[in-house]
């Protein structure tokens, strides 16, 4: 079937471009880590990419392709790159891209590990980072210098949900000769596609939405045009951070219903966002889908939905965060986020504890933010189980 022209979820469901011929409705899992070759002349063919065949599943496997090939489509980009975590991902983006002089600026409030091995590590190697608050264009532009290379940003970010204007971005980066990244995880291509407006490079956590079961972890990059995925491609292969093709199978799996579980999780963040957002104890909230959020005309423009990532803080700062987060019983105290399920966090001491305070605090990060990722129960019971743990501040 040509899945071309297919909506976005029958793309979920029937794309990938692979037919079993045994008949299989699933695709299989070809948990091998080596292919025969039929001849020695098919085995040259492959080692000189004359032949589409598969040599080692650290190189290429048919359960693994499926994935990059669905994932590539939705999000219109030229190819997939599946890999063992979304830091695998982030990582093969980092080292195909930049080399020793090279300088990158990030979004500010991003992911707490992206910022930490940036900093941690590849400051080693000599390359430099800035990191600003990417929603004001004007910080871009004063952070490129002559040797910036990668514009990287995450929007919605994490975990402020402030939202940075693609459009804005990607003119800024091609001006500037720069490559711009956007790590789509928080919106996934159901709600969001940055190939669409100009980023050359889009990367994701599995983990997160797209598979949507917290049973896996796994990341993919996918690159705008062909010259971006053979670098990364080969990157990712000598960097060794292949995804396993069980995981790849189950996240297939997942991505059938990506879009009735956002449709769910969005209605339901819209209602508990309402909620908090009128509570007298919640000092202030950012949902892009509340008119009080800063950008939130951007986020209309430039999404096709507001997600399910909630940010808020209460009065009483990090001590009423905590007594809420020990006293919720049906959202579970937990990192990661775009699951079925409700997850609650506090960012300041756990997904971003690395990073330093006062970086933490010049991007928003304050002591009192809690993060809380909507899942699909029934938003009354999610209510009821805020009010209650919001009564005992």
């Amino acid at each position: 079937m040509d899945t071309k022209n297919l909506g976005f979820n029958s793309k979920l469901i029937h794309g990938g471009g692979y037919k079993d011929k045994y008949g299989s409705v699933n695709v299989p899992i070809y948990q091998s880590s080596t292919f025969q070759f039929e001849s020695a002349e098919e085995g040259a063919r492959c080692f000189n990419g004359e032949s589409d065949g598969y040599i080692y599943t650290r190189l290429g496997n048919p359960t693994i392709k499926v994935l990059e090939n669905i994932i590539a489509d939705l999000e219109k980009g030229y190819g997939g790159i599946g890999t063992s975590s979304g830091m695998g991902a982030v990582n093969t983006v980092y080292m195909g891209l930049l080399k020793q002089g090279d300088h990158i600026i990030s979004s500010d409030a991003v992911y707490g590990p992206s910022r930490v091995v940036m900093e941690g590590q590849y400051s080693c190697f000599g390359i430099e980072s800035t990191y600003v608050t990417t929603s004001n264009i004007e910080n871009i532009k004063r952070a490129i210098k002559p040797n910036t290379k990668v514009l990287y940003l995450e929007t919605p970010a994490n975990p402020t949900i402030e939202i940075s204007d693609l459009e804005a971005c990607a003119k800024i980066a091609k001006e500037n000769n720069l490559i711009m990244v956007v790590d789509n995880t928080f919106s996934s291509p159901y709600l969001q596609r940055p190939l669409e407006f100009g980023a050359g490079v889009v990367l994701h956590s599995l983990t997160k939405f797209i598979n949507g079961h917290a049973d896996i972890v796994g990341g993919i990059v996918v690159a705008k045009d062909e010259l971006l995925y053979k670098k990364l491609r080969s990157t990712m292969i000598n960097l060794g951070c292949n995804m396993d093709p069980h995981q790849a199978y189950l996240v297939i799996r997942g991505l059938k219903t990506l879009g009735v579980r956002i449709d769910r999780a969005q209605e339901n963040a819209m209602k508990v966002a309402e909620f908090l957002e009128k509570h007298p104890k919640v000092e202030w909230i950012k949902y892009p889908g509340l008119k009080s959020h800063p950008q939130h005309e951007l986020a209309k423009k430039q999404m096709d939905g507001f997600g399910s990532m909630i940010s808020f803080g209460l009065k009483g700062g990090f001590e009423a965060g905590k007594t809420l987060m020990n006293n919720v019983k049906m959202a579970m105290l937990a990192v990661s986020l775009g699951g079925v399920e409700s997850l609650i966090e506090h960012p300041a001491s756990m997904t971003h504890s690395k990073v330093s305070q006062e970086d933490k605090l010049k991007a928003g990060i304050t002591d009192g933010l809690v993060r809380y990722s909507v899942g699909i129960e029934d938003v009354n019971d999610l209510i009821n189980d805020l009010e209650q743990a919001l009564a005992k501040i």
